[in-house]
């Protein structure tokens, strides 16, 4: 039988010409490799290049490549015999009944006699395979051999964006034998995984990485081969017929991708990296251009390591109607450098602050500072250099008491981090939170998104939904947003309440006397900022010890406390100012007072903490504060912090505030 090659597919931005090119690099300036991991493999054909000298990891989102794999690169045995007969049989088959494929597909990129055919053989594969009279490889065989021969004869320019409307429909669907080479496949290993989150979990001598260069996703050019590969037979739209592909969409063709590489990069653990993008940056039609510059990818490679460029002429196979003169393809080598590494609770984690966040370093951070995704009133996100400054650094347990948004125990580096605030429901979510796993979470949220009918400018930007990043989504998502607070405030379900905090105003949370959230809608949305704060912002809660408890400061039993290596931090609603918790009366003079006495409590058990507050705010100031600091001779360190995001009510921005943290200890004799 007639057998077919890997390389034997369409595919955009193959490298099969390229192997050699590469191959010099790999050959000229590595030494002592055994792994080559290839991130974004496509149809896998420069791992199958190396796999002769190393052994392979491959990786694709699109099932219809990750069957593939399994089909050229798997150990597991298999019957070439059987494979053979079913092909011929196959092939000799005459279809005559209608199916899924026939049906949805007719005269777009088969014609209706092919396409009966396809849905017979896809749907026999899985019956045999059912009742267990193939096994897993035969079954990739069998799948990778009809994913083939389709792409051989479709009605496509090598994509399936689009099918040509007066193209050859006659040509006849034929099998073809896979030519597999299963001497070299013993070690090898394949995903079909986010490869953000795969180099979070394996490590190589050598990665490759071949990410999509612009706006054009693989899930659209190849949706009718990974229909079907998967077989699960959706429901299919448009003119090109494509079904729901969010799942299988890649972060590296949206306005984001720069961010994107800069997070895979930082996690990757191996020798070398090597990076392939091309320059057409400037050069092809919109669609086509690549999403990140060359100083870009060499300002995020040279944090990792020495870098080299390599360049050779190359013509490009775009998406769109494009003719590029003087084009090249690069690849970017990275040698790179050994990195110190914490390992904190099985985890690994670089000694470095996150460049976007690098409002200060502390000495020996087990943390990146991150901030949290949750907005709430009077956070110090901006002033935790300041209050840091001035806490012992042996803490053992740490508390933080009022702790809203959590912006300063998700930061703090303890043995334990316990956070206390009398929101129940910020609690529930806190704890919520803390149990995630951030990819899983993130599917969640989307589906929720798209249950309510919400914006995602994340994948799908501003005029999409007929706005702009000045003007925001309110409008769009306002009549979204308020059905979303109905539930919300009748089921008290914490991913409806973290829905609720990314679409209302300003991220905030505010709750009216019935414990009802009572925010408008918000000019933004569930964008990257703020997937990127609630994804470091999880993995920090999962870091070290965290509890979360609701209670009230003055139900905290101070007799089961150990006051060595404890520490209280807090941070109450302030008497000055006109925040969104006092807008009920939430916090009183007496609630004050009984706060200070608990303080002093405290301080007899010798219980270190530090307040934070305000002592003079829009020209009042708070006499009761100043005058129990004085009393019990407390030390008060005045912050620099302009506080406009804590009350946004107040029209003049130069008011003066002074914001201090009262300590029961001198921090220059702690120091």
């Amino acid at each position: 039988m007639e057998k077919f090659k890997i390389y034997n597919r369409r595919y955009l931005g193959s490298k099969y010409k390229l192997l050699e090119f590469i191959e010099k690099i790999v050959q000229e300036h590595t030494k002592k490799c055994k792994i080559f991991l290839d991130l974004f493999a496509g149809t896998g054909v420069v791992a199958d290049y190396f796999n002769k000298k190393y052994d392979v990891v491959l990786n694709d989102l699109l099932r219809c490549n990750y069957i593939s794999y399994e089909c050229f690169f798997s150990d597991l045995e298999y019957s070439e015999k059987k494979v053979t007969d079913i092909i011929e049989k196959y092939n000799k088959k005459n279809v005559k009944k209608e199916n899924y494929y026939s049906k949805n597909f007719k005269n777009t990129y088969l014609n209706e006699k092919n396409l009966k055919k396809v849905g017979f053989v896809r749907d026999d594969i899985d019956n045999l395979f059912e009742k267990k009279l193939i096994n897993k490889r035969e079954r990739a065989i069998l799948i990778t051999s009809l994913v083939y021969a389709v792409d051989k004869i479709a009605n496509t320019v090598g994509h399936y964006d689009a099918y040509r409307k007066n193209g050859d429909l006659e040509k006849e669907l034929i099998l073809k034998l896979p030519q597999i080479e299963n001497e070299n496949n013993k070690n090898n290993k394949i995903f079909c995984m986010d490869a953000n989150e795969l180099v979070k979990k394996i490590k190589a001598d050598i990665v490759y990485i071949d990410p999509p260069y612009n706006s054009r996703q693989y899930s659209d050019a190849y949706h009718f081969l990974e229909n079907i590969a998967t077989n699960n037979k959706p429901e299919v739209f448009g003119v090109a017929k494509k079904m729901d592909r969010t799942h299988i969409k890649s972060k590296y063709c949206l306005s984001n991708a720069k961010e994107t590489l800069e997070e895979l990069v930082e996690n990757i653990e191996a020798k070398y990296i090597l990076f392939s993008y091309n320059n057409t940056q400037q050069k092809a039609n919109s669609r086509s251009n690549g999403r990140i510059s060359d100083d870009e990818i060499l300002e995020i490679l040279k944090s990792k390591g020495e870098v080299v460029v390599f360049e050779k002429d190359f013509n490009p196979f775009t998406v769109g109607k494009t003719n590029i003169e003087n084009h090249s393809e690069r690849i970017f080598f990275c040698k790179v450098k050994k990195a110190k590494k914490n390992i904190i609770n099985n985890l690994t984690e670089e000694n470095i602050v996150a460049e976007e966040n690098q409002l200060f370093i502390i000495e020996n951070t087990k943390k990146n500072i991150v901030q949290s995704p949750l907005n709430y009133t009077g956070g110090k996100f901006r002033l935790l250099k300041q209050i840091f400054e001035k806490i012992p650094k042996d803490i053992d347990i740490f508390y933080d008491i009022f702790c809203g948004g959590f912006n300063v125990g998700a930061n703090f580096n303890a043995k334990k981090i316990i956070g206390i605030d009398k929101n129940k429901e910020l609690i529930k979510l806190l704890k919520f939170l803390k149990k995630q796993n951030y990819e899983k979470l993130e599917k969640k949220i989307e589906e929720k998104i798209e249950y309510y009918d919400l914006s995602n400018s994340f994948k799908n930007g501003y005029e999409y939904y007929g706005c702009n990043s000045y003007d925001g989504l309110g409008k769009y998502n306002k009549e979204k947003f308020l059905r979303l607070r109905e539930d919300y405030n009748s089921q008290k379900k914490e991913i409806l309440f973290l829905l609720l905090i990314f679409y209302s105003f300003n991220n905030q949370i505010r709750f009216n006397k019935r414990n009802e959230f009572n925010l408008p809608v918000g000019k933004r949305d569930f964008n990257s900022k703020l997937r990127k704060k609630l994804k470091n912002f999880i993995y920090n809660l999962q870091l070290v010890e965290t509890e979360f408890e609701s209670i009230d400061f003055r139900d905290i039993d101070l007799k089961k406390i150990n006051q060595k290596n404890t520490f209280f931090y807090l941070d109450p609603p302030y008497l000055l100012g006109q925040a969104s918790y006092n807008e009920n009366n939430l916090w009183t003079e007496n609630d004050e007072k009984d706060l200070l006495r608990f303080l002093e409590r405290c301080n007899r058990k010798k219980i270190k903490f530090a307040l934070s507050n305000v002592m003079e705010h829009k020209g009042n100031e708070n006499r009761i504060l100043k005058d129990w600091s004085s009393k019990n001779n407390f030390f008060v360190n005045y912050l620099d912090f302009n506080y406009y995001n804590s009350n946004y009510q107040i029209k003049r921005k130069n008011t003066v505030t002074k914001e201090v943290l009262i300590t029961n200890f001198n921090i220059q004799f702690e120091k």
